[in-house]
């Protein structure tokens, strides 16, 4: 695991915090974070998908970022599709965001989401926009 750059330790959300998000890696081209299945449950006390979708935003949200930073920009999400696999009922959910483009105006990301066996229990993909600053 490398560690996280210091730009980022500042930027996290009130959702980040209410999800229990751990942020484990962070580079252009990768971001790896985890989220806990308790408190994250629909009411079938099964993993809830739209968790799965913050997981995944995330993710590719903060890798687009890191790779939006190399050329003096932002990045921000335009579209983000999640296919769920499994269920899971326990444990934490790990999601590893692998860059798929990483352009001077897009960014494009497929993250495999994981449980604690390391069985996929869903796929998103997640494309951000790259722009100027406000």
């Amino acid at each position: 695991m490398t560690e996280l750059p210091d730009w980022v330790r500042p930027l996290h959300s009130a959702l980040d915090d209410k999800l229990g998000l751990e942020l484990l890696e962070l580079a252009p081209e990768r971001a790896v974070g985890r989220l806990p299945v308790e408190g994250n449950t629909q009411p079938l006390g099964l993993w809830h998908g739209g968790a799965s979708a913050v997981l995944a935003e995330t993710l590719g949200s903060m890798a687009a970022l890191a790779h939006a930073r190399t050329l003096d920009r932002v990045a921000v999400g335009v579209d983000l599709n999640v296919t769920h696999h499994r269920a899971v009922r326990s444990g934490w959910v790990t999601g590893t965001a692998t860059a798929l483009r990483l352009g001077s105006t897009t960014a494009m990301y497929e993250v495999a989401l994981t449980d604690d066996a390391g069985q996929r229990i869903g796929s998103a993909r997640l494309t951000c926009a790259v722009v100027a600053p406000r």
